[in-house]
């Protein structure tokens, strides 16, 4: 799942799989989560699991995420980045 244009052609990415992994972040990718498009089978966006990637590694678009889908999960990845933060000026 793209996340962000971050220029020259690279993206920032979340991580998108059919299994959830037993993560409490996960947030869930039905056909219902779709504006346009859809998968084969329920999905997980792990927002602990992001990466970063050229335009030219994709290979297809299989849909667009509803505003609202997207949201949640960038808001989950900031949760995280904010927790990360906290713990890192509690570390003597």
């Amino acid at each position: 799942m793209v996340l962000a244009g971050i220029g020259r052609d690279d993206w920032i990415l979340c991580q998108i799989t059919s299994n959830p992994y037993s993560d409490p972040k996960a947030v869930v990718i039905t056909d219902e989560s779709f504006a346009k498009g859809s998968l084969q089978i329920t999905s997980y966006a792990r927002p602990g699991k992001l990466f970063t990637a050229n335009r030219q590694l994709v290979v297809t678009n299989v849909g667009l995420l509803k505003k609202e889908v997207l949201e949640k999960v960038v808001d989950a990845v900031i949760e995280i980045l904010k927790s990360g933060l906290a713990a890192r000026t509690n570390v003597p």
